[in-house]
């Protein structure tokens, strides 16, 4: 986004300034895989837990800035909160008790070999909780751009998800299994539809235009505040911050294994004629008669080298005869 016009809401930069990442993030192959329910059973459990760790950790860190002016407009975790409807997920594929989850052998194991995607993530929310309000280094202002990038793109594109992976694995209709794309409505009364969903984003972006208010400096930063790169590309702050958790999150699908089918792909017994490359015949099927071998390359050779010297001999007969009869 070059030159923003920081008199507009926050919600309205963010949406511009983030769409070339978002539209990076969803083309990336393990998006695919994701969105398309390719993903093997097993590696989807293992993408929920990555899931876990960075909602367990983004929520953490919510609670604990939940005061903030910034903050506490889109503060609701009665309705937004995933950590535990994910626990949930997690324990049903398991066959496992979700208050037990993090004792269970297979959560023990990931989190014991955590992928350095996740690991990346943690680190930067962990530390931008830690500052209170500093943005050269980033400061507890910046969950809000972590929290729209997760929690509005649940609301949206993980509806489609919801579906998806309901049906490849075969899921109950009762909604064990997709707890995670589940909301309830503002009121906390009942399963939210599509239209609850709407009113809930529109309310979390008006929550963020209240919360960050003109305040310029978060917007867009001052010279002496932000990184350099931020100077140069006039980013928002909230606006560069949220481009970085895109890219966390494009990361994390780069942590999935491709899927099974994808690994043991063979090509067509059968391919078509009309892709097939010319099929080349095999050096003993064909005919030799007029190839140049070592035996009839020097003769060709002795033949040329014969024949200049007879043309040589004749040029200078020639001259010398003309010169006697002069």
């Amino acid at each position: 986004m070059v030159n923003p016009d920081l008199s507009e809401p926050v919600s309205v930069l963010l949406r511009h300034g983030t769409k070339q990442a978002h539209e990076q993030a969803e083309h990336s192959p393990g998006a695919g895989w994701l969105t398309r329910g390719e993903l093997d059973r097993s590696e989807y459990v293992r993408f929920l837990m990555m899931l876990h760790v960075i909602y367990s950790t983004l929520e953490e860190a919510l609670d604990a800035h939940q005061a903030h002016p910034v903050l506490k407009t889109t503060y609701n975790p009665s309705v937004l909160a995933r950590k535990e409807y994910i626990a949930l997920d997690i324990a049903y594929f398991l066959g496992a008790d979700s208050h037990a989850l993090k004792d269970h052998p297979a959560y023990l194991s990931f989190t014991s070999n955590m992928p350095s995607q996740v690991s990346a993530y943690v680190h930067r929310l962990r530390h931008i909780s830690s500052n209170p309000t500093n943005l050269k280094d980033g400061d507890a202002r910046l969950l809000l751009a972590h929290a729209y990038v997760r929690y509005l793109g649940d609301l949206s594109g993980g509806q489609f998800i919801r579906r998806r992976i309901a049906k490849v694995y075969n899921l109950p209709n009762t909604g064990e299994g997709v707890k995670f794309y589940t909301f309830v409505t503002s009121a906390g009364e009942g399963e939210a539809g599509m239209q609850e969903m709407k009113d809930l984003k529109d309310w979390y972006r008006d929550g963020m235009d209240l919360g960050v208010g003109d305040d310029h400096n978060l917007k867009g930063g001052s010279p002496l505040f932000i990184p350099i790169a931020l100077m140069l590309s006039c980013e928002a702050a909230l606006v560069d911050e949220a481009i970085l958790a895109f890219k966390l999150n494009q990361d994390l699908f780069t942590a999935l294994r491709p899927p099974t089918h994808l690994e043991t792909m063979t090509l067509p017994t059968s391919p078509n004629p009309s892709t097939t490359p010319p099929k080349l015949e095999p050096m003993d099927t064909v005919d030799k008669s007029n190839a140049l071998t070592p035996s009839n390359t020097f003769t060709l050779f002795m033949g040329l080298l014969i024949g200049t010297v007879l043309f040589l001999f004749y040029t200078a007969s020639s001259m010398t005869s003309t010169t006697l009869n002069a």
